[in-house]
């Protein structure tokens, strides 16, 4: 399932990275679910530039992220994140069926899901926090802004409301 998806995807775009962790030796799983390269390379550079080091897994639909998180087939010795960051539009399963199938999951509901979506529909949001979104982030158009939500989310997520 995933093997094949990592040939028909640029290998760039679909990939595992290390961020630096010169400021915190805290080091956080992140799972992107985001099917946009460039707001996934957007994102991947704003959480560069914040303090905690992550390990960022990117996949770009909805199926992988679930056989991901439920580490399926050769996903046995997959990390479990300590967030994930989904997009609404996904191919596939989009962001809503994911949500609402994580939330479900006994295993998988306390992970914290930040929705970050282009939408400007507030029936997207709505339905997104009914399935239990953490929390729901417009995507900001402007590249400086969009880093700066980013680098709230980490803020937030991954050192305040996530501590270990």
């Amino acid at each position: 399932m995933l093997t094949a998806l990592r040939h028909a995807v640029p290998v760039d775009f679909m990939r595992k990275m290390t961020m630096p962790t010169h400021r915190e030796t805290t080091v956080v799983e992140i799972l992107l679910v985001e099917d946009s390269s460039a707001d996934a390379t957007l994102m991947i550079e704003a959480l560069q530039e914040g303090r905690l080091g992550a390990h960022i897994t990117v996949l770009d639909n909805g199926e992988d992220a679930l056989a991901y998180l439920r580490r399926e087939g050769t996903l046995a010795t997959a990390a479990p994140p300590d967030l994930i960051l989904l997009d609404l539009f996904l191919p596939r399963m989009n962001g809503h069926e994911v949500l609402a199938a994580i939330k479900q999951d006994a295993l998988l509901r306390r992970i914290p899901i930040v929705i970050m979506t282009s939408s400007e529909n507030e029936h997207d949001f709505v339905s997104a926090y009914d399935l239990r979104a953490n929390c729901c982030v417009p995507k900001p158009a402007d590249q400086e802004q969009f880093a700066l939500a980013v680098q709230k989310i980490e803020q937030f997520w991954l050192r305040h409301a996530c501590r270990r």
